[in-house]
């Protein structure tokens, strides 16, 4: 396990791009960190400046009390999986495996021993006389993900490792990688644009944008305490509705809808006369509307999609378009007319010029 320190980290390339800006993190020792955002956001060159592929060009990272900067790729103590998964396909498994601890002229024996724990980790123990081409996806990613391993390093790097599986390969990569995370625990760092798989693995996320951090906290944290309109829409799928509006006298007006917003702001007087962002959950809604302690808002459906234990509702609140998820056997018809209740505690205003989240006391939960 290995702590990792990063101060003021900038990378600027040759052509004056500015890939990463003022990157500041401390990950603790067995952390597992998920870097996400969207393609070219500056997680992949921060994944590949820690496993020294990329120079910094300013500040300090630091790997257990020393700095890194200039320290050797192979002096890190780093093991880094691909999104390819950069097989040798001439090689069988075992000898996959064990090509690192070869060419560091380890002892036949260690080697074998060291190949075959792996492999019972990995479920792969059947598996060690075959060649790759004769391997399904996700056994290929282990074999990858057991090259790493083998070598028994403090921190592991993955660099979207699972994108090239389907979905029901992804679903059990996942599980096993954050199984193996728990039995090694090695500090890790895992890269993905796919929030699904950050939500699911991580200890924390950190959410990257344009090459700055937006935000960075548990699962938890960024699902019910998204600081920014950037953060709140990435995270969660489907995505937060968002409707524009502006304050006046206290509430949000926009087309078809004027709600009170002194129940989830602090300070409304604060926000008069400002442009906001009223931003709820699809899943968060209920359509019984008679409770207190929450909005009721008017709509008409437009469209339904049946996932099986739940219907995603594409419902029009004026010219604004959102999603509602509804239980399927209580699921409004096409074109029809309905309310549907937002609670206070799901609700969240952005100031739309800071982008920002208006500060509320109310403490935010399923």
């Amino acid at each position: 396990m290995s702590h990792l320190i990063f101060k003021n980290i900038n990378k600027v390339y040759p052509n004056g791009f500015h890939a990463v800006h003022d990157f500041n993190l401390e990950i603790q020792d067995g952390e597992f960190i998920c870097l996400v955002g969207s393609s070219g956001c500056g997680k992949s060159t921060t994944l590949r400046m820690v496993a020294g592929l990329e120079d910094i060009t300013s500040g300090e990272f630091i790997i257990d009390g020393k700095v890194a900067n200039q320290m050797s790729a192979r002096d890190r103590g780093i093991a880094m999986v691909f999104q390819s998964y950069a097989l040798y396909p001439h090689l069988t498994v075992y000898e996959n495996l064990a090509f690192g601890l070869t060419l560091e002229g380890i002892d036949a024996d260690i080697i074998e021993e060291k190949v075959t724990a792996t492999a019972k980790i990995l479920g792969l123990t059947d598996y060690l006389e075959r060649f790759p081409r004769n391997l399904s996806g996700g056994q290929c990613q282990r074999v990858a993900v057991g090259r790493a391993l083998i070598r028994k390093v403090n921190i592991f790097l993955m660099d979207e490792p699972l994108s090239n599986l389907d979905a029901k390969q992804r679903v059990t990569m996942r599980s096993e990688i954050k199984q193996i995370h728990r039995s090694v625990g090695a500090t890790t760092i895992y890269v993905t644009h796919d929030q699904t798989e950050a939500m699911t693995m991580s200890d924390r996320i950190v959410v990257m944008k344009d090459g700055r951090i937006q935000q960075v906290g548990t699962p938890y944290d960024l699902y019910f305490h998204p600081r920014n309109l950037f953060v709140a829409g990435f995270i969660g799928e489907p995505p937060m509705n968002f409707i524009n509006g502006k304050v006046e006298g206290g509430k949000l007006v926009a087309e078809g809808i004027s709600l009170d917003l002194a129940p989830i702001v602090d300070d409304v007087k604060a926000i008069e006369g400002k442009e906001v962002v009223f931003a709820f959950r699809p899943e968060a809604i209920s359509l019984d509307t008679s409770g207190k302690d929450c909005y009721v808002i008017d709509s008409s459906v437009d469209l339904t999609e049946l996932l099986g234990d739940t219907t995603n509702v594409y419902a029009n609140i004026g010219d604004v378009n959102v999603i509602l998820k509804v239980n399927p056997h209580n699921t409004p018809e096409m074109g029809a007319q309905f309310k549907f209740a937002v609670p206070y505690h799901a609700a969240y205003v952005y100031d739309k010029e800071t982008e920002l989240v208006v500060e509320s006391s109310l403490e935010r939960h399923s």
